[in-house]
Protein backbone atom coordinates (compact mmCIF):
# COMPACT_ATOMS: atom_id res chain seq x y z
CA UNK A 1 0.00 0.00 0.00
CA UNK A 2 1.52 3.47 -0.77
CA UNK A 3 2.38 6.01 2.04
CA UNK A 4 -0.06 8.71 2.36
CA UNK A 5 0.36 11.76 0.57
CA UNK A 6 2.11 9.56 -2.03
CA UNK A 7 0.95 8.83 -5.76
CA UNK A 8 1.55 5.79 -7.60
CA UNK A 9 1.99 5.55 -11.43
CA UNK A 10 1.15 2.60 -13.93
CA UNK A 11 3.62 1.80 -16.46
CA UNK A 12 2.21 2.53 -19.69
CA UNK A 13 4.08 2.60 -23.18
CA UNK A 14 3.74 5.74 -25.28
CA UNK A 15 0.52 6.59 -26.97
CA UNK A 16 -1.20 5.05 -24.24
CA UNK A 17 -3.75 7.95 -24.44
CA UNK A 18 -6.33 7.55 -27.28
CA UNK A 19 -6.00 11.38 -28.20
CA UNK A 20 -3.52 14.25 -28.04
CA UNK A 21 -4.21 18.15 -28.62
CA UNK A 22 -3.13 19.64 -31.38
CA UNK A 23 -4.12 23.66 -32.41
CA UNK A 24 -6.37 23.51 -35.34
CA UNK A 25 -4.53 25.80 -37.47
CA UNK A 26 -1.88 23.48 -37.57
CA UNK A 27 -3.56 20.34 -38.38
CA UNK A 28 -3.10 19.40 -42.70
CA UNK A 29 -4.59 17.77 -45.45
CA UNK A 30 -3.31 14.06 -44.83
CA UNK A 31 -3.35 14.34 -41.26
CA UNK A 32 -5.64 12.79 -38.85
CA UNK A 33 -8.34 14.76 -36.90
CA UNK A 34 -11.33 13.49 -34.17
CA UNK A 35 -14.40 14.67 -35.49
CA UNK A 36 -18.08 13.59 -34.02
CA UNK A 37 -15.70 11.24 -31.82
CA UNK A 38 -14.14 9.31 -34.80
CA UNK A 39 -10.89 9.06 -35.99
CA UNK A 40 -10.81 10.74 -39.51
CA UNK A 41 -8.35 11.92 -42.13
CA UNK A 42 -8.11 15.05 -43.19
CA UNK A 43 -8.92 15.53 -47.10
CA UNK A 44 -9.56 18.91 -47.31
CA UNK A 45 -8.71 22.33 -44.80
CA UNK A 46 -9.67 25.82 -45.70
CA UNK A 47 -8.98 28.57 -43.51
CA UNK A 48 -11.24 31.84 -43.34
CA UNK A 49 -9.69 34.75 -42.36
CA UNK A 50 -10.86 36.83 -38.95
CA UNK A 51 -13.96 39.37 -39.68
CA UNK A 52 -13.99 42.69 -37.77
CA UNK A 53 -14.87 40.57 -34.48
CA UNK A 54 -13.61 37.10 -33.96
CA UNK A 55 -10.82 34.47 -34.76
CA UNK A 56 -9.84 33.18 -38.04
CA UNK A 57 -11.62 29.58 -38.42
CA UNK A 58 -10.36 26.56 -39.92
CA UNK A 59 -12.83 24.01 -42.21
CA UNK A 60 -12.13 20.81 -42.20
CA UNK A 61 -13.68 18.32 -44.67
CA UNK A 62 -12.57 14.51 -43.71
CA UNK A 63 -13.27 10.66 -43.88
CA UNK A 64 -13.75 8.84 -41.29
CA UNK A 65 -10.90 6.01 -41.16
CA UNK A 66 -12.72 2.90 -40.17
CA UNK A 67 -16.19 3.40 -42.31
CA UNK A 68 -15.16 5.72 -44.81
CA UNK A 69 -17.93 8.62 -44.34
CA UNK A 70 -17.39 11.37 -45.01
CA UNK A 71 -17.40 14.39 -41.69
CA UNK A 72 -17.09 17.90 -41.32
CA UNK A 73 -16.14 20.28 -38.70
CA UNK A 74 -15.39 23.93 -38.22
CA UNK A 75 -13.24 25.29 -35.33
CA UNK A 76 -11.61 28.42 -34.45
CA UNK A 77 -7.85 27.89 -35.56
CA UNK A 78 -6.44 29.08 -32.03
CA UNK A 79 -8.57 26.38 -30.37
CA UNK A 80 -7.29 22.91 -30.03
CA UNK A 81 -8.78 19.76 -31.62
CA UNK A 82 -7.98 16.08 -30.74
CA UNK A 83 -6.06 14.16 -32.95
CA UNK A 84 -6.17 10.55 -32.54
CA UNK A 85 -2.67 8.44 -31.98
CA UNK A 86 -2.92 5.78 -35.37
CA UNK A 87 -0.83 2.99 -35.83
CA UNK A 88 -0.21 0.57 -38.60
CA UNK A 89 1.00 -2.75 -37.08
CA UNK A 90 1.98 -5.92 -39.35
CA UNK A 91 1.11 -9.46 -39.10
CA UNK A 92 1.16 -12.70 -40.41
CA UNK A 93 -1.21 -14.63 -41.54
CA UNK A 94 -1.83 -18.01 -39.51
CA UNK A 95 -4.98 -18.80 -40.27
CA UNK A 96 -8.85 -17.40 -41.43
CA UNK A 97 -12.05 -19.54 -39.79
CA UNK A 98 -15.43 -20.02 -40.74
CA UNK A 99 -16.89 -17.48 -38.82
CA UNK A 100 -14.88 -14.36 -40.72
CA UNK A 101 -11.96 -14.13 -38.11
CA UNK A 102 -8.53 -14.24 -38.42
CA UNK A 103 -5.58 -15.58 -36.36
CA UNK A 104 -2.29 -13.37 -36.87
CA UNK A 105 0.77 -13.68 -35.59
CA UNK A 106 2.92 -10.74 -34.15
CA UNK A 107 6.18 -10.46 -33.82
CA UNK A 108 6.78 -11.38 -30.63
CA UNK A 109 5.47 -14.25 -31.29
CA UNK A 110 1.83 -13.89 -29.34
CA UNK A 111 -0.90 -14.71 -31.53
CA UNK A 112 -3.85 -12.55 -31.86
CA UNK A 113 -7.40 -13.59 -33.00
CA UNK A 114 -9.57 -10.91 -32.30
CA UNK A 115 -9.96 -9.41 -35.87
CA UNK A 116 -12.71 -10.14 -38.34
CA UNK A 117 -12.19 -9.92 -41.99
CA UNK A 118 -12.22 -6.20 -43.74
CA UNK A 119 -16.51 -5.46 -44.53
CA UNK A 120 -18.29 -2.20 -45.11
CA UNK A 121 -17.33 -0.66 -48.22
CA UNK A 122 -16.59 -2.31 -51.77
CA UNK A 123 -12.80 -2.11 -51.33
CA UNK A 124 -13.02 -3.60 -47.74
CA UNK A 125 -14.69 -6.54 -48.98
CA UNK A 126 -12.37 -7.19 -52.62
CA UNK A 127 -9.51 -6.50 -50.00
CA UNK A 128 -11.30 -9.74 -47.72
CA UNK A 129 -11.81 -11.61 -51.28
CA UNK A 130 -7.95 -11.17 -52.15
CA UNK A 131 -6.91 -12.04 -48.27
CA UNK A 132 -9.60 -15.50 -49.08
CA UNK A 133 -7.87 -16.30 -51.97
CA UNK A 134 -4.37 -16.02 -51.38
CA UNK A 135 -4.76 -17.78 -47.73
CA UNK A 136 -6.67 -20.71 -49.76
CA UNK A 137 -3.79 -20.40 -52.23
CA UNK A 138 -1.18 -21.42 -49.53
CA UNK A 139 0.47 -18.62 -49.49
CA UNK A 140 1.96 -16.67 -46.56
CA UNK A 141 0.75 -13.00 -46.44
CA UNK A 142 1.70 -10.04 -44.22
CA UNK A 143 -1.37 -8.23 -43.21
CA UNK A 144 -1.28 -4.39 -42.46
CA UNK A 145 -3.46 -3.44 -39.07
CA UNK A 146 -4.53 0.06 -38.38
CA UNK A 147 -5.16 0.82 -34.98
CA UNK A 148 -6.93 4.12 -33.35
CA UNK A 149 -8.86 5.17 -30.45
CA UNK A 150 -9.73 1.07 -29.65
CA UNK A 151 -10.75 0.26 -32.65
CA UNK A 152 -8.64 -2.14 -34.97
CA UNK A 153 -9.17 -3.07 -38.82
CA UNK A 154 -7.13 -4.91 -41.67
CA UNK A 155 -6.66 -2.47 -44.06
CA UNK A 156 -3.97 -4.16 -46.61
CA UNK A 157 -2.49 -6.91 -47.34
CA UNK A 158 1.17 -8.31 -49.17
CA UNK A 159 2.89 -11.94 -49.92
CA UNK A 160 5.30 -13.00 -47.99
CA UNK A 161 9.18 -12.30 -49.29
Amino acid sequence: MAEEGVQEFENVESGASLTYPAAAGSIRKGAHIVIKGRPCKVLEMTTSKTGKHGHAKCHFTATDIFTGKKCEMLESSTHNCDVPNVTRTEYTLLDIDDDGFVSLMEESGDTKDDLSLPSGTEDLDKLAEDLKAAFDDGKDMIITVLSAMNQEMIIAIRESK
